[in-house]
């Protein structure tokens, strides 16, 4: 895949990722590259990287990427991130509820797990422009969950999920997310776009359905049978959003500049000003604004949040230990590790993309799986629901000119402030607008042109993008992760075994030329059954010379094949003789004592 483009606006959270960004290659590691404590862009010595005031910190403490950059931090810096902190602020707060009311939960449960989370991402993580909160991604894992096992199971499942991510940080496994395939990450995530758009459907068809299953037939069922109750009003206000969503960006694109260039909007004083600033606004409150006040003031018969689940409190949450028992738990092991799993790659990919746009220090892979740890540690005392890094937020602050963390805090401060002042205003926003929201999301959120671009790849990779694709919608998530990647093993071991070539030519009577080429590994093994046949029936006193120049890897199996060749042409007082052998077949063969077996060896010089 070469397209490197991120997408739009929407999160998967929204906006898109940029998953052609492929695992396999190298994730930065701030122990292996130094973040700026000077200017912005620089690379500093280690040394610099890891002394505050003289205090020198072990390369395995804890730290958060905020503490590299409050050494330099300027007030050009502050208001760059105050005024990219705003936008994001405002862009989060219509996600927030969106992602938390098709998870089944409340909008505040959403709010909050935003300005928490955000805020524990953004102090102790380790990019400098991630802004960590409620994704999309989690929308079916979360529902599923609060399905099956209960609101409480939810918040015990996502607190265990954020120990799990903090070992993982701890003990530096954050670089293991690149061995991931790509396929398997396109697959799951077209699949998750797909099941947040059918669980919209209900709302977006204004349907009258109390509540919807969490299996994707079960789901297609209700909403067959619930037909008759279409409400076109709903219909109109998510189909209008939606649109307006999509073609929002591209008419400022296409027509916005022309607008301002015309000679009645010159003369109007500030009409350029305004309609700048106009073009600037994210679509998403744009929309979520008009679309409420024209649903309110005509009086439009759609169902609200108010009317769901009454009004949003204008309070802070309070702390609350979630109700749990041990055999819950063990029924929620399963969950945890999805929530564990899902949150590590998203957040990683997310900070990943944000490399990208970006000329600050790499992220640290570890120090991010480590405050996004504590923030799902956290926010479950809070009532709120999984955190991860999200996409299209990282991107708008990265596009709003943010320079540091502390655009991650002023995303969370802003938040918070319009949730305490004006959250009694959200009763009166129609679902129907939410739902419109979260199908350009979940459009926005799926790899749609790799379908178009399979038939550029091997068989291989299409088995693995599809079946992980449809495992994802028609059974869940953690299934298709797991056959996923069980593929890549399995299809990885037939490559490996593939490219791995025997050539035997024979010199004379007694003597047998072999060249090797590959890895000698177990799946290969059945390759030198030919030499075994040979070995077997060959006269006394027989040679068998293997050049093994090109032989890069050896595995237990194949020197135990290599042990059988030997011993048979050991009774036929024949010998066995290694050429050229590459370090660490050597270093096997040495510690097996497998050298002893042979009539010589020599290595690569």
């Amino acid at each position: 895949m070469t397209d490197t483009s991120t997408r739009g606006d929407g999160d998967g959270d929204g906006e898109g990722r940029n998953l052609n960004d492929h695992p396999d290659n190298n994730i930065p590691n701030s122990a292996s590259e130094p973040a700026s404590t000077h200017a912005y862009g620089q690379q500093p010595s280690l040394d610099d990287q890891y002394a505050w005031s003289h205090w020198r910190l072990p390369r395995w403490a804890f730290r958060p990427r905020l503490l590299q950059h409050l050494p330099t931090y300027t007030q050009s810096h502050a208001l760059k991130d105050i005024g990219s902190g705003i936008i994001v602020g405002v862009v989060a707060l219509p996600l927030a509820m969106a992602f938390a009311i098709a998870s089944g939960l409340s909008p505040e449960a959403g709010l909050w797990t935003a300005i928490i989370g955000g805020l524990l991402v953004a102090a102790l993580g380790g990019s400098s422009v991630q802004v960590g909160g409620p994704a999309g991604a989690f929308i079916v894992i979360v529902y599923g969950i609060v399905e099956q096992h209960g609101l409480g199971a939810l918040l015990v499942s996502t607190s265990c999920a954020g120990v799990l991510l903090f070992v993982m940080g701890w003990l530096r496994l954050g670089s293991l997310v690149r061995y991931v395939p790509i396929s398997v990450v396109i697959g799951f995530t077209n699949g998750i776009a797909v099941l947040i758009a059918v669980s919209q459907l209900r709302d977006w068809l204004g349907l009258d359905i109390d509540k919807m299953p969490g299996d994707f037939f079960a789901q297609m069922l209700v909403l067959a049978n619930n037909w008759h109750s279409f409400n076109p009003y709903a219909f109109g206000l998510a189909t209008v959003c939606t649109t307006g969503l999509l073609l929002w960006p591209i008419w400022w694109a296409t027509w916005g500049t022309r607008l301002t260039q015309l000679q009645p909007i010159k003369h109007i004083p500030g009409a350029s000003r305004s309609l700048y600033i106009s073009s600037r606004l994210p679509g998403p409150i744009v929309a979520l604004v008009s679309l409420t006040v024209l649903a309110y003031v005509f009086r439009l018969p759609v169902e609200t949040i108010g009317q769901r689940f009454g009004s949003i409190s204008a309070q802070l949450p309070a702390f609350e230990l979630p109700a749990f028992s041990w055999s819950s738990v063990k029924q929620l092991v399963l969950p945890t590790i999805t929530i564990a799993l899902l949150g590590a790659v998203e957040s990683l990919l997310c900070a990943r993309v944000a490399d990208q746009l970006i000329e600050l220090p790499k992220h640290d892979p570890n120090q991010e799986l480590m405050a996004q740890g504590l923030a799902n540690f956290t926010v479950p005392f809070f009532g709120g629901m999984p955190v991860t890094g999200t996409i299209a937020r990282t991107v708008t602050n990265i596009r709003a000119g943010a320079v540091s963390p502390v655009s991650g805090i002023v995303h969370s401060l802003t938040l918070c402030a319009i949730v305490l002042v004006a959250a009694p205003l959200a009763q009166h926003i129609p679902l129907a607008v939410l739902a419109g929201i979260l199908l350009y999301v979940a459009w926005n959120m799926g790899e749609w042109r790799e379908f178009a671009r399979l038939k550029h790849y091997s068989a291989h990779y299409r088995l693995m993008l599809l079946s992980t694709f449809f495992v994802t919608i028609v059974f869940d998530l953690t299934l298709a992760v797991q056959l996923g990647l069980a593929l890549a093993f399995v299809l990885f071991i037939k490559r490996q075994s593939d490219i791995f070539q025997v050539r035997i030519t024979p010199a004379s009577d007694k003597r047998l030329d072999v060249h090797v080429y590959g890895s000698l590994f177990f799946g290969a093994v059945g390759k030198l059954d030919a030499l075994g046949d040979w070995a077997r029936q060959c006269p006394p006193g027989s040679e068998v010379h293997i050049n093994t120049q090109r032989m890069i890897a050896l595995d237990t199996t194949g020197l135990d094949n290599l042990k059988g060749i030997a011993n048979t042409l050991h009774k036929k007082s024949a010998t066995l003789h290694l050429h050229l052998l590459q370090a660490q077949p050597l270093s096997l063969l040495q510690r097996s004592g497998f050298l002893k077996l042979l009539g010589s060896f020599d290595a690569e010089p």
